[in-house]
């Protein structure tokens, strides 16, 4: 066998060695752990132009036609999770590239992140500690959950697993979404309405769409001005589901008390976007899956991916 070189993408922690035996793969195989993120086209597209396999970190790189093209190559791209919507499936598939997938980290992480930034958002957990640090006191005034209404757009595995935290600390939950029903809802505990009437009565919308056709740029301006002023947003799974510029117009005038939000249009954020310094704006760098179990998990998947490639019947693929 000849070398086949592998680029491991946006390796922030430099966790994704740690995580798996990649010397299972032989010594035919060349690993490159990458821990910097190259947005740029031209210079990503030369940089990655040498790899036979690119393990893609969820969305964030994303290989159009046009960048596959670019990539003569690339035999293999294996990704994070079971769907990735920034890979050209039927680009790949013409240039007889195959695209696995890994079972993902199961939705307990992203729901868990949720309902951490949805606390911290509403009590003002950041500020406050960060008022002790400096040597200040109290900051402000938060927000208790009890009695108020969480409303959930969509109501799938991660959606559920929030509406159960939400219904514990004595919220009532709502929800909408394309596909949901009335019975489905009442199953989860939830009350199913809609659309508008979500955005109207919450005290909080939680975002857990999966981002396609149908859901790209659902939240915006209209969505956002149907929101009391008291409300806040908080998005932990795609950004481009919300609008930014109307997110961000509907924080700087005040017309909703604030957004938690863990994804974003492009990642890693730009340091001058306005999200890193909106005052009621929390935010963080796309963790809901970033754990010790997770990656324990997902990475000696991707090496089985690429085993299985090697030896020339690939697994979890999804361009069949």
């Amino acid at each position: 066998m000849h070398q086949v070189n592998v680029a491991v993408l946006d390796d922030y922690q430099e966790a994704a060695n740690s995580c798996a035996d990649w010397s299972v793969l032989g010594a035919d195989a060349r690993v490159v752990f990458f821990r910097d993120h190259v947005a740029d086209f031209d210079a990503l597209a030369a940089r990655l132009q040498p790899f036979n396999v690119v393990v893609a970190m969820r969305e964030r790189t994303a290989f159009s036609a046009e960048r596959i093209a670019k990539l003569p190559n690339l035999k293999l791209i294996v990704t994070v999770g079971t769907w990735n919507a920034a890979i050209d499936m039927q680009a790949a598939q013409a240039k007889g590239i195959v695209v696995s997938g890994t079972s993902g980290g199961g939705p307990k992480g992203p729901a868990t992140v949720t309902w951490a930034l949805l606390l911290a958002i509403t009590r003002n957990l950041v500020q406050e500690a960060a008022s002790l640090r400096a040597g200040g006191w109290q900051w402000g005034l938060g927000t208790e959950l009890d009695g108020k209404i969480l409303g959930l757009l969509g109501l799938g595995t991660i959606g559920q697993i929030v509406a159960r935290f939400g219904q514990a600390f004595g919220m009532t939950t709502i929800s909408w979404s394309h596909n949901l029903t009335t019975e489905k809802a009442k199953s989860a505990g939830v009350e199913y309405v809609s659309k508008d009437e979500l955005f109207r009565r919450s005290d909080v919308v939680s975002v857990h769409l999966k981002l396609g056709d149908r859901t790209r740029g659902i939240v915006g301006e209209r969505e956002l001005g149907l929101m009391k002023s008291t409300a806040y947003l908080v998005n932990t799974s795609r950004g481009p589901i919300v609008s930014e510029s109307a997110l961000i117009s509907a924080l700087q005038n005040r017309r909703i008390a604030g957004a938690a939000l863990d994804v974003f249009d492009e990642e890693p954020l730009l340091p001058s976007h306005p999200f890193r310094f909106l005052p009621n704006v929390l935010a963080t760098p796309h963790i809901g899956y970033v754990s010790l179990e997770t990656y324990r998990l997902v990475f000696p998947q991707i090496v089985e991916d690429i085993q299985a490639w090697f030896s020339g019947t690939p697994i979890r693929v999804l361009n069949p």
